[in-house]
C-alpha cells in the first residue's frame, strides 16, 4: 500500500521484523522513522530499513547504518546474514566506522597475561581510559580493535545484530498524541471511549489502521472505518499483519453491521463500542468475532 510507514511486516521464529524499503535511506523522514520505532515498540518488533545508497555513497556490504535510530543494511547483507549465515561486524558511527568488542573476553585475555591498561592502551594507540570503555562493551574503530586481536591473539570482536529492537523512548502523553493524530470527530470519540476502557491509545498516521490500543496485557490494531467501499481491502490487510505480529485486529464503524468480521478483522459498530464496561469486554468481543471467521473457512 503506498503512503504507509513500512513495506513488509515479517517473522521468523520469535523474532518480527518491520521493514521499510528505500532506494535511497535518506527518503526516510524523522516522523517516518518514529512511526515505525512506536510500531516496533509496541508490537515488540525490530525496525530495519534496507536501502541501495545515500548521500554519501552506496549501501556497503557487511556494513550496518542508522537513520534517526534505525538500522539500515543493504539486500545483500540482508541475505548474507538469512540465508548464509554471515552476520555483519561493522557499524557506522560519526567519526567512521566501528566493531563491536567482547568487552568480558578483552578483560580476560589482558589479565590472564598480566597486560597492564597502560601497556594495553600504548599498543592500541589510545588512553587507558578507553580501553575500561572497551572492556564495559563500548565498539572500537577498526584499525584499534585489528592491534588488539593481533597483540591478544584472541578474537574480541563480535557480530553486529541489525534486528536490534529499538532502544527505549520516552512516551508523550497520549493526550497530546491524540490531537496531533489529526483524526475526524468520530475517530476522536472512538479514541475517548477506548481511553475510558482502560487502553492506552497510540495513533498512527501512516499505517493501514489508525491506532494501536494496549493496556497491560494486550495490543489492538485498532482501524476506523468511514468508507464502506475500503473497508474490505482495509480490514483484510489489517488482518494480515494481526496474523504475522500474533496480535488481535478490530475495526469500529460508526452502525452497527450484519457483518462482524472481514477477513479475519472483527468489525465493531461505534454503539456496541459505547456499551462495553472494560477493556476485557472488548478483548473477548474481537476474539469472539475472529474465531466466527476461522469457524466458517
Amino acid at each position: 500500500m503506498r503512503g504507509i510507514s513500512f513495506d513488509i511486516v515479517a517473522r521468523l521464529d520469535d523474532r518480527l521484523l518491520i521493514v521499510k524499503i528505500l532506494s535511497n535511506v535518506d527518503a526516510l523522514s524523522k516522523d517516518n522513522a518514529d512511526e515505525v520505532i512506536t510500531l516496533a515498540e509496541a508490537l515488540g518488533a525490530s525496525p530495519l530499513l534496507i536501502g541501495e545508497r545515500s548521500g554519501a555513497g552506496e549501501i556497503e556490504e557487511s556494513i550496518v547504518y542508522s537513520r534517526f535510530g534505525i538500522p539500515i543494511i543493504s539486500l545483500k547483507t540482508l541475505a548474507d546474514h538469512l540465508l548464509e549465515g554471515v552476520p555483519p561486524f561493522i557499524f557506522a558511527a560519526p567519526g567512521g566506522l566501528y566493531v563491536k568488542l567482547d568487552g568480558e573476553q578483552l578483560r580476560r585475555a589482558r589479565e590472564e597475561r598480566s597486560i597492564s591498561l597502560g601497556t594495553l592502551a600504548e599498543i592500541a594507540g589510545v588512553s587507558r581510559r578507553t580501553i575500561q570503555m572497551y572492556e564495559s562493551g563500548m565498539g572500537a574503530m577498526i584499525d584499534v580493535a585489528i592491534r588488539l586481536e593481533e597483540f591478544l591473539n584472541v578474537p574480541i570482536v563480535t557480530a553486529v545484530d541489525p534486528f536490534s529492537p529499538p532502544a527505549p523512548r520516552g512516551r508523550e502523553k497520549v493526550s497530546e498524541r491524540v490531537v496531533r493524530a489529526e483524526v475526524d470527530m468520530f475517530g476522536q470519540e472512538v479514541f475517548r471511549i477506548l481511553q475510558g476502557l482502560g487502553f492506552s491509545i497510540q495513533p498512527t498516521v501512516r499505517c493501514p489502521f489508525e491506532a494501536l490500543s494496549r493496556d497491560e496485557r494486550i495490543v489492538i490494531l485498532t482501524g476506523l472505518g468511514k468508507d464502506e467501499s475500503k473497508l474490505v481491502e482495509k480490514a483484510t490487510v489489517v488482518c494480515d499483519i494481526a496474523s504475522i505480529a500474533e496480535k488481535c485486529s478490530v475495526i469500529i464503524i460508526e452502525r452497527s453491521s450484519s457483518r462482524t468480521n472481514i477477513g479475519g478483522t472483527a468489525i465493531v459498530g461505534r454503539d456496541e463500542l459505547s456499551k462495553l464496561t472494560e477493556s476485557s469486554c472488548l478483548y473477548e468481543l474481537v476474539s469472539e468475532r475472529s474465531e466466527d471467521d476461522k469457524g466458517k473457512s
